[in-house]
């Protein structure tokens, strides 16, 4: 399996939607993530782990916020 990146759209009950780079989404259990992933998260799986990538999820939460600024002004 290559490595996938993707960010949490939502979280339901036992399960997370992560939509993927390339757009489609996958439902991935709950009890196998980090603990401190949230939705906005973004996480890069490999074969044996999931970790978040912190750099990114940083980035695209300024992003989201600068354009719901933008959008408030």
């Amino acid at each position: 399996m290559k490595n996938l990146k993707g960010i949490i759209d939502r979280i339901e009950e036992n399960f997370v939607i992560l939509e993927l780079e390339d757009g489609t989404m996958k439902v991935i259990p709950k009890e196998i993530l980090p603990l401190e992933a949230k939705e906005g998260s973004v996480l890069i799986i490999d074969e044996e782990n999931i970790n978040i990538d912190e750099k990114d999820t940083e980035e695209k939460k300024k992003k989201a916020d600068r354009l719901l600024e933008d959008l408030f002004k």
